[in-house]
């Protein structure tokens, strides 16, 4: 995956914003507010992702390329290498796994707003 492909996903799903909350070089995207997604703009070498903390866990075992959230709460984000080998497909799909956990997260009203 590169940075591109990783942008234009965020930012296909709906409610979703780019932010340089950290500096320059930190990348992050939201829902309604709330981070999903983080990663370096110079240095696309990984991304963080919000994770369930059992299936984080499943992933680290399972993929060399995935540990946990580096600089992040380690049980509920996983940092994903971007040239690990992990198949695009694949990082879409922890990529939106991020994305529908916080917006689970979200209060009702914000949801539903979300989702009309």
């Amino acid at each position: 995956m590169h940075i591109e492909q990783f942008r234009e996903y965020c930012l296909s799903l709906k409610g979703v914003t780019e932010e340089f909350p950290f500096g320059e070089h930190t990348l992050v995207y939201k829902v309604m507010g709330k981070m999903f997604a983080l990663t370096d703009l110079e240095n696309f070498e990984s991304i963080n992702l919000k994770c369930d903390p059992e299936t984080a866990i499943e992933l680290r075992e399972r993929y060399d390329g995935v540990t946990p959230g580096y600089h992040m709460n380690k049980k509920h984000w996983n940092t994903v290498a971007t040239h690990a080998g992990i198949p695009d497909k694949l990082l879409y799909e922890w990529i939106r796994h991020s994305y529908d956990l916080v917006a689970a997260s979200l209060p009702k009203k914000i949801r539903e707003a979300l989702q009309s």
